[in-house]
């Protein structure tokens, strides 16, 4: 695993498996969002499989699969529910940890008040380049009100 910190209680990956999972809690870490969609490549560990080995870690677990065409406000809602419901640091994980970071970055910019360029600073110092999508923070920005 690659763990980069993006915040400090919000981390990301690439794609993890079951075999993961203990390692992930023993991190600290004490709740797993998972980004990607099952069946995006061969190979990929499933949902189902995912679930039940971050549960027997201890960690609680959210499946919010998302691609930039299913992203919507409603998704970024989900996902900054499920962030500030997380009773610990969250791990969160995609293919490449992209898509967890721009959730990430959405959320802070959209309900928390950060401005574009401390989200997109804070992620590419984790080495993501979040600078093609500063309209789409500014959009959603608009869009959820904050």
């Amino acid at each position: 695993m690659n763990i980069r910190e993006i915040s400090e209680h919000y981390a990301v990956d690439g794609q993890v498996f079951p075999s993961d999972m203990q390692a992930i809690a023993d991190q600290g870490f004490k709740f797993v969002i998972n980004n990607r969609p099952d069946g995006e490549e061969p190979g990929q560990a499933l949902e189902v499989d995912l679930r039940a080995a971050a549960e027997a870690a201890g960690l609680s677990y959210r499946f919010i699969p998302m691609t930039m065409p299913t992203l919507t406000p409603e998704l970024v809602a989900e996902h900054h529910t499920a962030v500030e419901s997380a009773d610990g640091p969250v791990f969160a994980f995609c293919r490449s940890g992209t898509r967890s970071t721009i959730l990430w970055a959405l959320t802070q910019v959209c309900f928390h008040g950060k401005s574009i360029a401390e989200v997109t600073s804070a992620a590419a110092a984790q080495g993501y380049d979040l600078s093609g999508v500063a309209p789409l923070l500014e959009g959603y920005r608009t869009e959820l009100g904050s």
